[in-house]
């Protein structure tokens, strides 16, 4: 099975991230947490409901399966890429961008607030919301003023985390081989993967 590497080519000016999406099934499998007034835990007073949510945009180094017809595949971004892509990102002035389950229509009222790369896994700020990360993860805040967002399918639990919309060039990793030397071997996936890769080199 191939395992495809993304990543930013400079001389591709549309290359990078283009809108940050809200979606029920985020690819990353990562769920963000929604901050309402009732938290105890609060970034700031700044309204009475603040509208945020807080999830991870992309996870260096993390195998995301795809299929493309009858074509599967592993994709993964090195941390490279996740940081440089986060900060293309906020120069190129995107933090209005963004979707609900990749719809091509651009949602009002939907705007990243905050940004950031986990550089600490036991200090991160992330880790006050429970989510525990790896080292090199981009983080964002997204404020939600848009009403029938946030009433209809935030607070109904209809959409659970953020997905990344954007053009990468990809460049194949590995073939019916083994992963990067940088992948963690603790990943649940990720050893799912070894073994599916495993047993396509012994059955060829």
């Amino acid at each position: 099975m191939e395992i495809i590497e993304l990543f930013i080519d400079d001389s591709e000016e549309l290359s990078g991230i283009d809108a940050i999406s809200v979606v029920s099934a985020p690819a990353i499998e990562e769920d963000f947490i929604a901050l309402k007034s009732q938290d105890q835990i609060r970034l700031a007073e700044v309204s009475k409901e603040k509208r945020l949510l807080i999830g991870a945009a992309l996870i260096p180094d993390k195998p995301i399966y795809r299929k493309t017809d009858n074509h599967e595949f592993y994709i993964y971004f090195s941390k490279d890429t996740v940081e440089k892509a986060s900060q293309l990102f906020l120069k190129s002035g995107k933090q209005g961008q963004a979707t609900m389950e990749h719809s091509a229509e651009r949602l009002e009222g939907m705007n990243v607030v905050e940004s950031w790369l986990i550089v600490d896994e036991e200090k991160d700020k992330s880790r006050a919301y429970g989510l525990s990360l790896p080292i090199g993860t981009w983080m964002v805040s997204m404020k939600i003023d848009n009403d029938v967002v946030w009433n209809d399918y935030v607070r109904e639990n209809k959409i659970k985390g953020f997905s990344i919309e954007g053009f990468f060039a990809d460049k194949l990793n590995k073939s019916n081989s083994k992963l990067p030397d940088n992948y963690s071997a603790d990943d649940k996936l990720l050893k799912q993967i070894i073994d599916v890769l495993e047993e396509s080199n012994t059955n060829s």
